[in-house]
């Protein structure tokens, strides 16, 4: 192995980072596809809100189990025939997607996307680790990660205005042509390793240090060890609590309640989860460097006030007497904006408290924290539009919504239970508060 690499060429290095990033954003459209044609597919397939729900929540189920299987296969094979791979699965899924006719088949479609969907973003921070120095590394994943969420917006009024200008098949199938083309361009483009290396590797500039990248969970150690740490189980309820009120909102209910309930048109619906989008972009540097600068106060002075931003913004439009002004729904698109920040908090969080041989199976446990409440927060609230019997477009309304996104209050206040259980058990753990004393009763002596 070649001890001390050689720099790339400026133009190889930017030119094999683009082609990823370029890869992540055709991955997040595909994700979220859904967005704005939501109740197009619930024509197509004659299906009620709870099997529309299920579309998205088979797919994020798929996206977080494939996780640690990912990460195995990137340490065995490398980032370029991964990401390759997950391209090509995406094309096929969404080929499927654009064929089919009934639910069965759109599941299938969902699954090959989740799965696909799921090796692109471990794929392309592989490639920033291997590719650029150690130094210049957080800053270009907090980059590819912002510009990564353009995908959204391709995934809202360009989809529903394509489909509606075409059909349903030209649409879906103009996403899969767009997974062909990026499945041939990253394994023409992307690379595993600089060519000045012939191993997966980190490099410091300054030091000379080189450090062995990996990527998977840490099977010895299991997850009983990270989990017993308290300082993981914070982590997990913060990223459990805050994003998946915007996640249930931009992947399947959001243009639906903005159209059919609040009466707004779909282009000014896709404004609002644009919004969404761009708000989140802005967020996200300024509660990074709030984190950084207050790392013993992220529970109480960001992730906690985010999920009482969310929750009262929300109440507040569920309880508005009729239709909400616009204010108010860019104001919701503001409040959802920050769950996506704050639950990149969650993996600071696994990464102060847990060893490096344990922080893989941390991060990954941490992550399914967020897919599980979003899986939960989609389907309860396409469970309460199918019970008032409000579960096809034709039958959709502002109350039959309400009610419905009234479902995410438990969410948030177990959540937010668990988060303020664990903060004080950390804060002991480490050392900066005292124990509670015990009560009297139970330092008797039995005897």
């Amino acid at each position: 192995m070649t001890l001390l690499p050689q720099p790339v060429r400026p133009w190889r290095l930017w030119l094999v980072w683009g082609v990823s990033v370029a890869a992540y954003i055709v991955s997040v459209t595909n994700r979220t596809s859904l967005s704005a044609v939501g109740a197009d597919a619930a024509v197509r397939f004659d299906a009620d809100a709870s099997t529309l729900s299920m579309f998205a929540v088979i797919q994020l189920f798929v996206y977080g189990g494939m996780q640690i299987p990912v990460g195995i296969l990137l340490d065995r094979f490398g980032a370029r025939p991964i990401v390759t791979a997950g391209m090509a699965l995406m094309a096929s899924g969404q080929l499927v997607m654009a064929l089919s006719t009934d639910v069965g088949t759109a599941i299938i479609a969902r699954v090959l996307l989740g799965a696909g969907d799921a090796a692109i973003f471990p794929s392309v921070l592989r490639v920033v680790a291997t590719w650029f120095p150690q130094q210049r590394a957080p800053l270009m994943v907090q980059l590819t990660g912002i510009l990564g969420q353009t995908g959204q917006l391709l995934a809202l009024l360009p989809m529903a205005a394509l489909l509606h200008a075409t059909s349903w098949t030209v649409a879906f199938g103009s996403l899969a042509g767009l997974g062909v083309l990026f499945t041939i361009l990253t394994f023409a483009i992307v690379r595993n390793h600089p060519p000045t290396s012939d191993a997966d590797v980190s490099v410091n500039t300054e030091t000379g240090a080189i450090a062995v990248v990996r990527s998977s969970a840490d099977l010895r150690q299991g997850f009983r060890e990270s989990w017993g740490h308290p300082g993981t189980r914070l982590a997990f309820w913060s990223h459990f609590t805050t994003p998946f009120a915007g996640t249930a909102f931009v992947m399947l209910w959001g243009f639906p309640f903005l159209t059919a309930g609040e009466g707004l048109t779909p282009a000014m619906a896709s404004l609002v989860l644009s919004a969404f989008v761009v708000f989140g972009m802005l967020v996200g540097p300024v509660m990074g460097a709030l984190s950084s600068r207050h790392p013993l106060r992220r529970s109480r002075m960001l992730v906690l006030p985010t999920i009482a931003i969310q929750a009262v913004v929300w109440l507040v439009v569920i309880s508005w007497p009729g239709p909400a002004p616009l204010w108010l729904l860019f104001a919701l698109a503001l409040a959802l904006a920050t769950g996506g920040p704050a639950s990149m908090i969650a993996f600071d969080h696994a990464r102060t408290h847990n060893p490096s041989h344990r922080l893989s199976t941390a991060t990954g446990i941490v992550n399914g924290g967020g897919f599980i409440a979003g899986l939960i927060a989609i389907f309860l609230i396409g469970l309460a539009m199918d019970l008032q019997g409000a579960g096809t477009p034709e039958t959709y309304s502002l109350e039959a919504f309400r009610l419905a996104f009234l479902t995410q209050v438990p969410l948030w206040i177990v959540g937010a239970a668990f988060i303020v259980v664990e903060r004080r058990r950390t804060r002991v753990r480490m050392g900066i508060d005292e124990p509670r004393p015990r009560r009297r009763g139970r330092d008797r002596d039995p005897g």
